[in-house]
């Protein structure tokens, strides 16, 4: 029975098979072969031998993931209580399975956090593929998307009220910025193997293959896997984690702010956005709820949290190996990634069915009845009629009285001749809301 189905994390439901039991214990017994294969590149290790333990482990090529090696997930978790982690059983139960002129090769000098921390990096690589993809997915909708609404003249809200004119584009641009910002974030993290022996030192390397040959061992075994090469060991010093855990947080915010400002502007009173599939209500059937945006934005609540775990545990490694600390990053770094799996999934889904309601955005850009340009007719009219002038205007615009009648008044009054139309039209106070809509980004190019 598995323990976690996605039922309380729906936002993960069918996006996190990168990241289950079964694709870390995968991912670990990649490590413990790509070990015996690099002590086979660098001439340490008979070739034959090590052909026969990759080949009995379900080896299949370079950077991919071994299956089919026949470990059960559940009695390994289970055996794993004793030591504290999944590595001291697991290797009993590999030697099992290979050939006996080969088994000297199965965890042939490493610790297990070689083979954990190691693991932990494979899984994140498969995936961060997956929500750069998803991502990506994301940027190309929301680029069709602004330039679809480029035009189109909004309420901007600040503080909760409206503040001055935008577009539903330049408001679409801005999420696809901080999208675009989280693939370039995410792309550049760098994801190395692990390996450094008992202690940090390559002491057990070097006593086996000798100190040229154990100097290589780092780089021939993360090319068998596909990861990049360290350049020294990195059992507590954490940045592989801490980083890659910044980079997934920032781009769960990122698609966080596209859920809360799409759950806002569907609200029924409100009424510019709507998901392209809502989802129902157990008890009001008049319903269409933003789902999509509820599932992103529960995972965006939880990111940081988890985050700041991660540095926590960073900032608690110590001694050579940690007691705790370490063991703390592995449930947290993978449901990180789970959630970041679910959140870059479902925006991707959500920002490409957005739909516009242009009669809401309308009608709302003029409750406020011209208003919504006030800051406008204060940079413009103050100069003319003087600041108490127009702030008397705005006044009596707030308690019902008519703009337009007000400030034709008031610049008839002082002879001047300006265009009032164009002057009160929103349409007219954008700045460079069209060019900033249209300007692609550098990030993630």
């Amino acid at each position: 029975m598995t323990f976690d189905e996605g039922l309380m994390a729906p936002v993960t439901v069918g996006h996190d098979d990168t990241v289950t039991d079964a694709a870390c214990l995968d991912a670990l017994v990649t490590a413990e072969v790509a070990l015996a294969r690099a002590y086979a590149a660098v001439g340490a290790a008979p070739a034959e031998k090590v052909d026969a333990l990759a080949s009995a482990l379900g080896w299949a090529d370079r950077g991919a993931l071994c299956r089919g090696h026949g470990i059960d997930v559940r009695a390994l978790a289970e055996a794993s209580v004793a030591g504290g982690n999944p590595v001291i059983p697991l290797v009993g139960l590999l030697a099992e399975r290979v050939p006996e002129s080969a088994r000297a090769w199965v965890h042939r000098g490493a610790t297990s956090q070689d083979v954990v921390d190691t693991a932990l990096m494979l899984v994140a690589r498969e995936a961060s593929a997956r929500v750069l993809a998803s991502l990506r997915e994301a940027d190309t909708a929301l680029a069709a998307f602004a330039a679809a609404h480029r035009d189109e003249v909004a309420a901007a809200r600040t503080l909760t009220q409206h503040a001055v004119p935008t577009t539903v584009g330049l408001r679409a641009a801005t999420w696809r910025r901080g999208v675009r910002r989280a693939i370039a974030r995410l792309s550049a993290v760098e994801l190395p193997a692990q390996l450094g022996g008992a202690g940090g030192t390559l002491a057990s390397f070097v006593e086996i293959a000798g100190a040229s040959a154990a100097a290589a061992l780092p780089a021939a075994f993360a090319a068998e896997l596909g990861l990049s090469t360290p350049d020294a060991p990195w059992h507590t010093t954490r940045w592989p984690v801490t980083e890659l855990g910044d980079a997934l947080v920032q781009t769960i915010d990122a698609l966080g702010v596209i859920a809360a400002d799409v759950a806002t502007l569907s609200r029924t009173e409100i009424g510019e956005l709507a998901e392209g599939s809502g989802g129902g209500s157990s008890a009001m059937p008049q319903k269409q709820n933003p789902a999509a945006s509820v599932l992103v934005r529960s995972a965006a609540l939880r990111a940081p949290q988890l985050g700041a775990t991660l540095h926590l545990a960073a900032a608690l490694a110590v001694d050579e190996r940690p007691d705790g600390a370490w063991h703390a990053e592995w449930p947290t770094l993978r449901e990180l990634l789970r959630l970041a799996l679910g959140a870059s999934a479902n925006a991707a889904s959500l920002v490409a069915g957005l739909r516009v309601d242009t009669d809401a955005v309308a009608a709302n850009l003029a409750l406020t009845n011209g208003l919504i340009v006030a800051e406008r007719l204060s940079i413009v009219l103050a100069p003319l009629l003087g600041k108490a002038r127009v702030s008397a205007i705005v006044a009596a615009a707030g308690r019902g009285e008519p703009l337009d009648g007000l400030v034709r008044a008031a610049v008839a009054e002082a002879g001047a001749d300006l265009d009032i139309d164009a002057l009160l039209d929103p349409a007219n106070y954008t700045g460079l809301a069209a060019r900033l809509t249209a300007t692609p980004t550098k990030d993630a190019e």
